[in-house]
């Protein structure tokens, strides 16, 4: 990696204690507003898993937008959200032609979480270079939702210091153009690499988390298990971001607290489940929990 990766710092409760993200407020837009951008017809999962993630982290209000096929079903499985149908390509993915659709939500939420469960490289890529210029973040940026980052880090220049990157270690491979083998040598370094390209934040999952500023700041967690290794929990993990980020958490914070939150509802579960066979849909009931332990 061409930077000399600083010393992580490694994250407890007690570093989280003394790092508190920003007090609830008493309304529901004191906590701010998010917007889940994502799915297909064939992922829809993974925009439910998000958002309810999104809410359970504390965010005030919830905005999720997918292809106009399944936003009815979107629509009734979040009650809580307000839901707006996207125009799909051929293929059943979100098009390029719908950030036209949703810019008038993206400009106006306090978080923006784009990726979830996205579809088709093509259209993913030319949707985000036509939404990413008109945001001014908090934005983060999730699976195929990385496509613009790895066609040209540059990107998200104009948000320096407002957005987090939530790849797992074949995507952070894909958006730094290197090998699987690479980002299992040095992790840290990959995750800070890309952190100083992007000039975003990076919190890479994994057996142990890795979260990356482009400010040179690095932190290791080891809270979670084998039991997170399954279908939707990268999900989840990306929605408490957004939803830290909706309730006023910086970037930084926000990917750190969520790495920790993600691990420690994955502990909880391997207690009263197992420590294999919970699924990525029990996890936000554990995160409103996870956040007592830390501050009653």
């Amino acid at each position: 990696m061409p930077y000399r990766t600083p010393e992580p710092t490694l994250v407890t409760p007690e570093v989280l204690r003394n790092w508190r993200l920003p007090e609830p407020g008493g309304g529901k837009n004191a906590r701010g507003s998010v917007l889940v951008i994502g799915g297909s017809t064939e992922t829809l999962g993974a925009v439910l898993l998000a958002a309810e993630a999104a809410m359970r982290a504390g965010a005030g209000k919830l905005q999720v937008a997918t292809v106009a096929s399944l936003a009815p079903v979107a629509a009734a499985a979040l009650p809580e959200a307000l839901v707006r149908a996207l125009p799909e390509s051929g293929s059943g993915a979100v098009s390029a032609g719908a950030a036209d659709a949703v810019r008038d939500l993206a400009e106006a939420a306090d978080a923006v979480l784009i990726g979830p469960g996205m579809a088709d490289e093509e259209e993913t890529q030319a949707f985000g270079e036509r939404l990413l210029p008109h945001l001014r973040g908090p934005l983060a940026l999730d699976a195929l939702g990385l496509a613009c980052v790895t066609a040209d880090p540059g990107c998200l220049h104009h948000l320096v210091g407002r957005v987090v990157l939530t790849p797992n270690p074949t995507e952070l491979a894909y958006a730094l153009h290197v090998s699987d083998d690479a980002i299992e040598e040095d992790p840290a370094g990959a995750a800070h690499d890309l952190a100083r390209r992007a000039q975003a934040v990076v919190g890479l999952g994994g057996a142990t988390s890795w979260i990356a500023a482009p400010d040179d700041r690095v932190w290791r967690d080891e809270s979670g298990n084998a039991g997170l290794g399954v279908s939707g929990s990268g999900d989840v993990r990306a929605g408490i971001t957004g939803g830290l980020l909706a309730r006023g958490a910086d970037p930084a914070q926000a990917a750190v607290w969520a790495a920790w939150l993600h691990g420690r509802a994955g502990e909880r579960l391997a207690s009263s489940v197992g420590r294999l066979g919970f699924l990525a849909r029990e996890l936000p009931a554990e995160i409103p929990r996870a956040l007592a332990e830390v501050v009653p």
